[in-house]
Order: structure tokens, then C-alpha cells, then sequence
């Protein structure tokens, strides 16, 4: 007690003089460096043979997001190598285990709803930014009677009417920003594609009168929005810090928006056209229910954001790695004169299968780009991992990582490559499932409640995830980023600025992995451009 007393004393003393700012900032210190402590002894003193390793690090809590937030597919690379497939690790305070590779996928993502749940893991991040009572706000089967709702907007005839409605939208974009203008110039990619994917989106999928309410400050918006999806948002989603307030300002301000239309659609006495939002007005759930309208506009907002943070990131390393790569742009520009004609007429839904490589620009980027690089479940029930001795215990969390399976040599030869032209049959690089599984038409199909889909999880190539939670806007994503894409390459040249075939790094500050900004490159009109 004496020594406790010489040492505490002075410390007390020092501590005391220090001005309020310091004092918070021992006091994180030295919780963090307690938690990092009692981190080394919970990991050497209770290991449990039934359970998968525990990776040893420094960093529990937040630090854990500093080891494992910087890169996550390097982090599971390379504890992949030392302890195989499945592993634990703390992240924020809890044990995370790990299961990467097709068995993995499948084990999470096809996990029955009775051993597996995504509401408790996400709704602490989705809820202020959707809003109440939807997505991962109400119970499962709310979920998928909403979900079930929106695929009216997916279907085949919908996109029929969604590409000259996004070409459009991409030309007049292109014709009126200051940054297209003139013969050529340097633009930070990143923010026009975030603009460019809102904008077609929002009309595409919410209709023109939706649309004429965005602009540019409303994009923005939406990337406020999607900053609430930063990782340190599982324990602080309720505090008053700078990101988190411009997230609740502009869940506000969107909501309203909605909720301002529905409101004037309902004065009006008829619902406008026939969009999502007047089949959301007219649908009911089980026993008849009506939507409430406020529900009505966070389903709206869930529906654009949904797809917003991948499209927008995807176009992104799209239009970076075709500045990488010079050449494949001028073959996406060949594809084009050859299989749609020289004087490239208005692109139709159809044309889009005419452009297989352009379809294989989307795959590969998206192989190497994964927008949500980790899918977390919380565990309800004792899971054994078959052919092992592990069992998963009810206080672990789940986390798939499909991208892991996505670059792994025995499914991709030369596997951190961009190479698109991977994606045909005959190619050298052509990855297992092309040669082995040209489509999912033979893989199982189930149905959550929402229509059929490919349980697909046996693939070691899941962009969309997959099970009850797969991403229901697949098709759309593909259609708008090659209808992008295809716009763009008939009127610009790309190049990096310094003239390397360099890509920039990965932003992982988000759950939702990006380019590290500024992204700058070089763009050049094409002769005989149509803007």
C-alpha cells in the first residue's frame, strides 16, 4: 500500500494540474492501455480448444480497428497463412472470428436465421442513417416483405427504361460540369462519379419528379450519409462527433424531402407516376397493413444508399484502372464500333449484351475492389464448423470476407492482376468458375420471402454477397455501371497524369472500401465526341 501510495500520489498531483483537454487524453491512454493488457492476458491465459486460434495482436477495441482497419484483406491474408481458414480476433472489444474461402462464405452468409442475425450487428449503423422501422430496424420477415416491395423497380422491362434514362443522365452531366469542359484536362475522379451514380439512380430508380428535387449539394449529402458507416459507429454511433452530426443533418434533410412528396402527391389526390414511390403508397404488408409514410421515405433513402456507396466506389476504380490502362479503354471503344456500329447510336438495354467485355470491366473490378471488404453476423446459437473441432460460441461475431476467395491463386491465376480479359473462356487467366460455372442457372435457388434467388455462397466469387441478405440490387448495379461505363468510353480518352500505369491505394476508413482522395486523372474528348 505504501508503494502504492509514493507512485499514485505524485501522479495524482500531475494528472491534477493538467488542463481538461490532456486529462481526456491520458485518460483514453491509459484505458487503452489497460484494455491492451488485459487483451495479452485474455489471449494467452483463456484460449479454449474448442474455439478457433486467437490471432494475438496489440491492438484491442479501437486500436483493433487501427490493425485491422488499415488494410483488412492483408489482415486476413496473412493470419490465413499462420492459422488456416477460420480464426478469432478482437475487434471493438469483442472476439470476431474469421472463415475465408467458399466454405466460409457459405457457413456465414447461407447461415440459418436461428444461428445467424445481421440486425443486431448492423442496426446500430443502418438505423440513423435509413431512419426508423426499416432494413435492419425491424424483424427479419419486415425485411423481406420490404425488400419484396423494391424489386418491383428490377425487373427486366424496368431496365429496358433505365438506360436511356441513365445514358442521359451521364451526357448531361458530362456537358454541363466545369471539369468536362474544353479538349482535355485533369479531374479528382472520385466526387463526379458519386455524383454521376446519385443522379442516375435516383432517377432511374425514384423517377424524374424525385430527381428534379437532387443536385449537386444533395449528392453530398448522400456521402454524409454513407460516412456514418465508419467502423468506430459500432460503439459510437450515438455521439456527438463531427461525421455523425452531418449524418444525422442530412438523414434529415433527405427524409423530409421524401416525406415533402409523399405529402403533395397525397394533396393532390393521385400518387404521380407510377414509381417506386407510388407502389409504395399502394402496397400493404401481411394482414393488410399499409406502409406508414414514414417508412415509405426511409425505404427511399435505403434503396438509393444501398446502392450508392458500391456504384459510386466501383465507377470509381473503373475509370482509375482504365487510366492505368490506356489500352483496354481503346478496347472497350472497338467493342463498341464493331458490335453497336461506327456512328455508336443510343444505347438500349439490349446493346448491353452485345459488350461482354465491358460486362468483364465490372467483374473485375469489382473482384478486386470489393465495396464492403467484411459482412458480420452475430451469433444466436453454439455453431460447429464442419470438419473441424471448432464450435463457434453465442459470444463471438461471424465475418465473412468474400474478396479474400476473390484473389486467391487456386480460383484466379495471376490473382492481383487487372485483367479483364480474364473473364474469356479462352484466356489463360481465366478463373475456375469461368471455365467450370459459366452461370448460376444450376446453382440452388431459395426463396426468403423475396423471390427466387442463387443461394450462391459455394462461389469464391461474391461481390453481392449472398444467402437471405444478398444484395437484391445486382442487376440494377451492373446495368448502371456499364451504361456508365459505355457512355464515357465513346467520348473520352483516359490516362494517369504522370503517364505510369500506377493505381492509387484503398480508403478502408468507411465499412465501405474507396479510392484514397484526391484520385486525379488525365481525360482527353475523343475526336467526333457526342457531347
Amino acid at each position: 500500500m505504501g508503494i502504492l501510495q509514493v507512485v499514485a500520489g505524485p501522479l495524482s498531483q500531475q494528472f491534477s494540474q493538467l488542463g481538461t483537454v490532456s486529462q481526456i487524453g491520458v485518460a483514453i491512454a491509459s484505458f487503452l492501455f489497460v484494455a491492451v493488457f488485459l487483451n495479452v492476458l485474455q489471449q494467452f491465459l483463456f484460449k479454449k480448444p474448442n474455439e478457433p486460434p486467437l490471432v494475438f495482436h496489440w491492438f484491442p477495441l479501437i486500436g483493433s480497428t487501427i490493425t485491422y482497419g488499415m488494410d483488412p484483406p492483408r489482415f486476413f491474408k496473412e493470419n490465413r497463412e499462420k492459422y488456416g481458414d477460420c480464426f478469432t480476433f478482437i475487434l471493438l472489444g469483442k472476439k470476431t472470428t474469421v472463415y475465408v474461402g467458399p466454405k466460409g462464405n457459405d457457413f456465414i452468409l447461407n447461415g440459418k436465421i436461428r444461428d445467424v442475425n445481421a440486425e443486431e450487428i448492423y442496426t446500430v449503423l443502418t438505423t440513423p442513417v435509413f431512419g426508423k422501422d426499416v432494413v435492419y430496424d425491424c424483424p427479419n420477415s419486415k425485411l423481406m416483405e420490404q425488400k419484396k416491395f423494391m424489386k418491383i423497380a428490377l425487373t427486366t422491362e424496368a431496365f429496358r427504361q433505365y438506360v436511356p434514362i441513365i445514358s442521359d443522365e451521364v451526357t448531361s452531366y458530362l456537358k454541363r460540369t466545369p471539369d468536362f469542359k474544353g479538349k482535355s484536362g485533369i479531374v479528382d475522379i472520385p466526387p463526379k462519379m458519386a455524383q454521376i451514380t446519385i443522379f442516375t439512380a435516383s432517377h432511374a430508380l425514384q423517377g424524374k419528379e424525385i430527381r428534379d428535387k437532387f443536385d449537386e449539394t444533395l449528392a453530398d449529402l448522400y456521402h454524409d450519409l454513407d460516412m456514418g458507416f465508419s467502423p468506430i459507429n459500432f460503439m459510437l454511433h450515438w455521439a456527438p462527433l463531427p461525421w455523425n452530426n452531418r449524418r444525422d443533418y442530412a438523414q434529415r434533410t433527405v427524409a423530409k424531402i421524401y416525406m415533402d412528396t409523399i405529402k403533395e402527391r397525397r394533396a393532390r389526390g393521385e400518387t404521380g407516376a407510377q414509381d417506386i414511390m407510388w407502389h409504395l403508397m399502394n402496397s400493404t404488408y401481411k394482414g393488410d397493413v399499409p406502409v406508414p409514410d414514414h417508412e415509405i421515405a426511409h425505404m427511399m433513402i435505403a434503396l438509393l444508399m444501398a446502392g450508392q456507396h458500391s456504384s459510386s466506389s466501383t465507377s470509381s476504380w473503373i475509370m482509375l484502372r482504365l487510366a492505368s490502362r490506356p489500352d483496354i479503354m481503346e478496347d472497350l471503344y472497338n467493342e463498341q464500333v464493331k458490335n453497336l456500329g461506327a456512328d455508336l447510336p443510343p444505347l438500349t438495354y439490349e446493346d448491353l449484351a452485345k459488350l461482354p467485355l465491358h460486362a468483364a470491366i465490372v467483374k473485375e473490378t469489382l473482384r478486386l475492389h470489393a465495396p464492403i471488404h467484411s459482412i458480420m453476423r452475430a451469433v444466436k446459437t453454439p455453431m460447429p464448423v464442419p470438419g473441424t473441432k471448432y464450435v463457434i460460441p453465442t459470444d463471438h461475431v461471424l465475418l465473412a470476407a468474400p474478396g479474400v476467395s476473390a484473389t486467391d491463386e487456386s480460383y484466379f491465376p495471376q490473382p492481383d492482376l487487372w485483367e479483364p480479359h480474364r473473364w474469356e473462356k479462352d484466356s489463360p487467366l481465366a478463373p475456375t468458375i469461368v471455365r467450370n460455372v459459366a452461370s448460376e442457372e444450376d446453382d440452388e435457388k431459395i426463396d426468403y420471402g423475396y423471390g427466387l434467388v442463387s443461394k450462391g455462397a459455394n462461389s469464391p466469387y461474391l461481390p453481392f454477397g449472398a444467402g437471405r441478405h444478398r444484395c437484391i440490387g445486382e442487376q440494377f448495379a451492373n446495368v448502371q455501371l456499364q451504361t456508365i461505363l459505355a457512355i464515357i468510353v465513346r467520348n473520352f480518352k483516359f490516362r494517369n497524369v504522370d503517364g505510369s500505369d500506377k493505381v492509387i491505394g484503398t480508403d478502408y476508413a468507411s465499412l465501405f472500401s474507396r479510392p484514397l482522395e484526391p484520385a486525379k486523372i488525365y481525360w482527353e474528348r475523343r475526336e467526333g465526341c457526342q457531347l
